[in-house]
């Protein structure tokens, strides 16, 4: 079974969301040393809805560490453009639910040009391979547009299926509960980490009628706290308006 977000009566106008209220900290004037939008440059955050309305932070297009981000782009090549062994499948279940680094290991030599691929085929202009998929980059933008591509082209894809059940913990012990994941309204998510320092980490999360990515030079409750601080306001309007979250079969 898969989700399949449907948003109903959703009359936000481009016009207006431009004016749309956002929380407490982006309204304000940036503190010393924060960006022009109120967050904190340690963090790029990415915004968008099916509807074409989009939100970002000055630095949402620059290319950051994917981290295990780029586990999303493995598994949709795999399920998508794969042999479509069971093989194929239970990597891909492992590094969404449970971001199985050796699960990822396995796709990336199996299709070396996977992340290469989906980023030419989603327009992720700011994703490159670099020949490794744990040093590959993205962009927060990138994340977004990616999420937004598979809830409106390919909403019954397993990849939002396996983003709902994520496991509260990773297959290294790491827990699985911070940044985007934060956010009101939100279905289903996929984490991200460095294993060595400088500490980063990254998130991607989508919601009934939303999709949002966000990656951090800094931890988990640094993400978070630049993530609710940017958004949480702004996603409560978009879930303010009459949403249906409808399964298919």
């Amino acid at each position: 079974m898969s989700y399949r977000t449907v948003a109903m009566a959703i009359l936000i106008a481009s016009a207006s969301f431009g004016a749309v209220p956002m929380s407490a900290s982006a309204q304000s004037d940036p503190e010393p040393g924060m960006s022009p939008d109120g967050v904190p440059p340690r963090s790029a955050i990415s915004l968008r809805t099916p509807m074409g309305i989009e939100w970002g932070t000055a630095n949402e297009h620059e290319p950051r560490s994917a981290l295990s981000t780029a586990k999303l782009y493995l598994a949709d090549y795999a399920l998508r453009h794969g042999d479509g062994s069971a093989e194929d499948r239970a990597c891909a279940e492992r590094m969404i639910r449970y971001s199985d680094d050796a699960a990822a290991d396995t796709v990336a030599v199996k299709y070396p040009q996977a992340i290469g691929s989906t980023a030419a085929e989603y327009g992720l202009e700011q994703t490159q391979s670099t020949g490794q998929w744990g040093t590959s980059t993205t962009s927060t933008a990138d994340l977004a547009d990616f999420l937004t591509a598979k809830q409106t082209t390919d909403p019954n894809s397993p990849i939002l299926d396996w983003m709902a059940t994520a496991a509260p913990t990773a297959v290294d012990g790491t827990e699985q509960n911070w940044g985007t994941a934060a956010l009101p309204g939100v279905q289903g998510s996929k984490w991200g980490w460095s294993d060595m320092p400088p500490q980063e980490v990254a998130s991607a999360s989508f919601g009934p009628g939303f999709s949002v990515a966000a990656h951090t030079r800094g931890g988990p409750a640094e993400q978070t706290a630049d993530v609710m601080g940017a958004l949480e306001g702004i996603v409560t309007d978009i879930l303010g308006v009459p949403v249906v979250a409808v399964r298919q079969p």
